[in-house]
C-alpha cells in the first residue's frame, strides 16, 4: 500500500535531530519532507536491518523504518532507532548489498552515540556561529551602503564554509570513518560482504567532484574521503566475507522494491525499463503498478492475476491488487484479498489496517472496529488508525470513542489544541475511570502543557 501519509515534517526539524544534515542551517531553505508508507518496503528494510542490530546489540524489534518521498540520494538515523531512507536512494542502488551496507554504516553511527556528541557539539557551536552570522550581516550591510559589491559577505563568502562549519565537518568527517570501521564489524559478524558498502562509498565519492548546488543530500550529510574509501577497499580485498553471495530472499525483495517503487513513482520510466519481453516477477511486478498508475486497469489486473496465481501465498501481491480495486471503488472485491493477505501477514499493520478500511467501505462496521483495532495494538502510533477508527466508531454510534480517537490521530499529529478538545469531548461521554477516559485525560493534561 503505497501511499503519502499525512505528517509532514520540516527539514529544519529532521536537522535538528540527525548529526549534521545541514552544517549551515542559517542558509537551509525550510522545505517539507513528505514520507511513504508501505508495508512490503518496510518489511524488506527491517529484514535487511534486523541481522545488524541485534548484532550491535540494539533492540531490533525497535527499529522504525520512515521512507522520505525524495528522488535524492540519502539516508540517516534520527531519535534512537530511527532509520530513514529516501526513496531516491533505494531506487539507485543496484543489489541489496548496497542497502545493507548503508545500513550497516548508519547502524554503525548509532551504536556509537554519534547523534548525542554531535548535538552536544552543535550546542557548543552556536554561540561562535551566531557570531558569525551577526558578522556576515553587517559586512552585508556595510557592502550595500558602500555599494562595492568586494565589502559583501567578507567573512563568510558565498557557499563557502565558516569556521565553525569546517570545525564541525572535521568532526562529522571523523564519526563518519568509526561509523563505516563499526559498520564493516557488523557485516564480518552477521557473515556478509562489505563489497555493496565499498561500491556505495565509491558511487558517493565521485560526487564530491560535483558543484554542490548539484550534489545529493548524502555527500553533504556524510562527508566521503579517499581514506574512508580506501579504508573499506582494503578490508574487501582481505576479509574472507568479501565474496559471499547475498542472501537469494534478500536479493528478490530488492528487485522487487525497486520494480515496486518505479513502478508508483515513474511509471513511464518503469515501462521503459521493466520490458514486456521480460517475464520476471520483478518486471511483472512493476509493469503492473505502472499500468494501474496509467489508469490501464485491464493490462494490470492480467499482471497481477498472473502473480497471484505463480504465489498464492504472497501477501503483498494480494495487498497491493486489493489496494487498487479499493481505490476504484470496489471495497467488496478488496475485502477478501485483504482478509487473505492479513491472514498471511498477521503482524503487518498497515495491511490489517487496510483490511479494516475496506470493512468500513463496505458497510461491516463492527468488524471493521475489530479490525482497526487489531492494527492499533499492532502499532499504537499509527495516526492513520486512528483516523480510521474515528470513522468506524462514529458510524456505529459510539461518540465517546470516536472523540477519543480523534485526540489520539491529532495528539500524533502535534496539533495540541485540537488534541484536547477532543479529549474533552470524549470525557463527557465515556464512562469515568474506563481506558478510554483515562488515556483522553492523559491526552488532555499533556497537551495543555505543551506551547502553542
Amino acid at each position: 500500500m503505497l501511499t503519502r501519509i499525512r505528517v509532514l515534517l520540516s527539514a529544519a526539524a529532521i536537522v535538528a535531530a540527525v548529526m549534521v544534515a545541514s552544517l549551515a542551517p542559517a542558509r537551509a531553505q525550510q522545505r517539507q519532507l513528505s514520507f511513504i508508507r508501505d508495508a512490503e518496503i518496510e518489511a524488506t528494510i527491517r529484514a535487511y536491518a534486523a541481522p545488524l542490530f541485534t548484532a550491535a546489540g540494539l533492540d531490533a524489534r525497535g527499529i522504525s523504518v520512515h521512507l522520505v518521498n525524495d528522488r535524492s540520494l540519502n539516508a540517516f538515523v534520527a531519535n534512537g532507532l530511527n532509520m530513514y531512507i529516501n526513496t531516491g536512494l533505494l531506487m539507485r542502488t543496484e543489489h541489496a548489498g548496497q542497502v545493507i551496507g548503508v545500513i550497516a554504516h548508519e547502524t554503525g553511527h548509532i551504536q556509537g552515540g554519534h547523534l548525542l556528541q554531535m548535538r552536544e557539539k552543535m550546542n557548543q557551536a552556536a554561540i561562535p556561529m551566531l557570531l558569525e552570522m551577526l558578522a556576515t550581516m553587517g559586512a552585508v550591510i556595510g557592502g550595500a551602503r558602500s555599494g562595492n559589491p568586494n565589502d559583501w559577505g567578507g567573512v563568510m563568502g558565498p557557499g563557502g564554509p565558516t569556521v565553525t562549519e569546517r570545525f564541525l565537518l572535521r568532526y562529522s568527517r571523523g564519526m563518519e570513518n568509526q561509523a563505516d570501521q563499526a559498520g564493516i564489524v557488523l557485516l564480518d559478524r552477521t557473515g556478509q560482504s562489505a563489497r555493496g558498502l565499498m561500491e556505495f562509498l565509491e558511487v558517493v565519492g565521485e560526487q564530491e567532484q560535483m558543484q554542490i548546488g548539484r550534489q545529493d543530500p548524502y555527500v553533504r550529510t556524510h562527508p566521503i574521503s579517499r581514506e574512508r574509501v580506501e579504508f573499506v577497499r582494503n578490508h574487501v580485498a582481505q576479509a574472507r566475507s568479501s565474496n559471499v553471495p547475498i542472501r537469494p530472499e534478500f536479493a528478490e525483495m530488492h528487485r522487487r522494491l525497486r520494480a515496486k517503487l518505479f513502478g508508483f513513482i515513474d511509471p513511464v520510466r518503469a515501462l521503459q525499463i521493466y520490458k514486456e519481453s521480460d517475464n520476471s516477477i520483478e518486471s511483472r511486478y512493476a509493469r503492473a503498478i505502472a499500468h494501474y498508475k496509467r489508469l490501464d486497469f485491464a493490462r494490470s489486473s492480467a499482471l497481477f492475476d498472473s502473480l497471484i496465481k505463480e504465489r498464492p501465498n504472497d501477501a503483498f501481491f494480494l495487498e497491493t491488487k486489493a489496494q487498487f480495486l479499493l481505490e476504484q471503488g470496489k471495497p467488496r472485491e478488496a475485502r477478501p484479498l485483504y482478509a487473505r493477505a492479513a491472514a498471511l501477514a498477521p503482524q503487518e499493520s498497515l495491511i490489517v489496517q487496510a483490511l479494516g478500511w475496506a470493512e468500513l467501505q463496505s458497510d461491516a462496521v463492527k468488524q471493521a472496529i475489530a479490525t482497526l483495532e487489531r492494527a492499533r495494538q499492532l502499532r499504537s502510533d499509527d495516526a492513520d488508525t486512528w483516523r480510521l477508527l474515528a470513522q468506524a466508531y462514529a458510524r456505529d454510534n459510539q461518540p465517546g470513542m470516536a472523540d477519543y480517537s480523534q485526540a489520539e490521530y491529532f495528539a500524533l499529529l502535534g496539533r495540541s489544541p485540537e488534541a484536547v478538545q477532543f479529549a474533552e469531548r470524549a470525557l463527557r461521554q465515556l464512562p469515568p475511570n474506563s481506558p478510554p477516559a483515562l488515556k483522553a485525560q492523559d491526552i488532555k493534561e499533556t497537551n495543555q502543557r505543551r506551547p502553542r
